[in-house]
């Protein structure tokens, strides 16, 4: 027979526009997002391609996807099973690994930055693509990255500036992953083990936890109609305080790019397409396709923009305390039996004044980091 034993532990803390619409947003979001369109009943799909060559000193990352019809709720399809290289106009040849999940990787490498570069793609079903030949353009450092709280807006907005003293860049895109610590409201430190059918102290901590998110929309600029390449103070992040992100530690690693004009221009009308939908006053869904065209039949569909450019990058670490330590109901309180056959995550015990022991239990939202999509892994870079 098992017999359960109790531990005290200290309590510690989303038609053929329809279809072309959606490509577009699975290049920025890589993600479908919720969406009430008119009926669709075209199943036919597109291409998607999202990445670049990075001309610099990281991985390039090339990911391929197929649209879906706006009624299918199901996850986006990835393309797995091609092959992807990319050709220098000198001559050589540098091939991506395939890594699962539609992505493709090319270690970095020691690139020519003075010859012209083009991205092939052979699908899995025979079918070639190539895009236009594209001169490498190299990335002017980030000067700074600075931040001020708007408490208007009640919220911290990021900014970023750089500038070309040589003014042959003009054009900027930037990408970012923001990153924040946050706990949950009650520390567990007990934990059922199911196989010796007993309550026993929790080893793993998990009230602290680690969220990392992708930027979701187009940051562009450009400097063509001042004398000077200077960008200054332009809004990266706007963090709403009540997201909690800026309670305890945030940090934001910003990506930037220098773009040739074309690729501005794609990433302009694209910008407009899928961020200005929102009435008939604004532009509404349209063709927006890049320079990556079918080999065999150059009328069909495909999305993305292939560009050979250097990554610049810059990290800024954030402590300001804004926002609110979480809130949640009381725990329960139940006696060893009911807390070992409960489904609540176990928080700690307790004995009364009359030596009965009891054990506090709340909900996942409450006392498990994780339930609000972070992990317990300290990132490495985290300070």
């Amino acid at each position: 027979m098992v017999t359960r034993k109790w531990f005290s532990v200290k309590q510690m803390h989303w038609g053929y526009q329809s279809a072309v619409f959606l490509a577009l947003i699975l290049i920025i979001y890589g993600c479908i997002e919720p969406f009430s369109p008119p009926e669709v009943t075209n199943t036919e799909s597109f291409l998607v391609v999202d990445g670049f060559l990075n001309v610099g000193s990281d991985t390039s990352r090339i990911t391929l996807r197929n649209t879906q019809n706006t009624n299918d709720d199901t996850r986006p399809v990835v393309e797995g099973g091609a092959r992807i290289s990319v050709d220098a106009e000198s001559g050589e040849k540098y091939e991506f690994e395939e890594k699962g999940q539609g992505v493709y990787l090319l270690p970095p490498v020691n690139f020519n930055m003075t010859t012209k570069y083009r991205l092939h793609i052979r699908r899995s079903n025979g079918r070639e693509y190539l895009s236009d030949y594209v001169v490498v353009t190299q990335t002017p450092p980030i000067d700074s990255l600075t931040y001020k709280l708007d408490l208007r807006r009640n919220a911290m907005i990021i900014y970023v500036n750089t500038h070309d003293s040589a003014n042959n860049t003009r054009f900027y895109r930037w990408k970012f992953e923001e990153t924040f610590e946050y706990k949950s409201a009650y520390f567990s430190g007990l934990v059922r083990d199911t196989e010796a059918g007993e309550i026993i102290p929790r080893r793993d901590d998990i009230s602290t936890c680690w969220n990392t998110l992708e930027s979701r929309d187009i940051k562009l600029g450009s400097t063509i109609k001042l004398n000077q390449d200077i960008i200054k103070d332009l809004p990266i992040n706007i963090i709403d305080i009540s997201t909690n992100k800026l309670f305890i530690k945030y940090s934001i690693l910003v990506r930037q790019y220098a773009l040739s004009r074309e690729a501005f221009e794609y990433w302009t009308d694209l910008s407009k397409t899928t961020q200005g939908t929102g009435s008939l006053f604004d532009p509404q869904p349209s063709q927006v396709t890049g320079n990556i065209k079918n080999t065999g039949d150059p009328k069909e569909l495909v999305f993305g923009y292939f560009s050979a450019v250097t990554e610049q990058k810059q990290r800024i670490f954030m402590t300001p305390a804004l926002g609110r330590s979480p809130m949640c109901l009381a725990p329960d309180t139940l006696t060893p039996d009911d807390a070992y056959k409960s489904y609540g995550v176990l928080l700690n015990s307790y004995i009364d004044a009359g030596g009965s022991t009891f054990i506090l239990s709340s909900s996942e939202d409450c006392a498990d980091c994780r339930a609000q999509g972070g992990t317990t892994t300290r990132p490495s870079f985290w300070k």
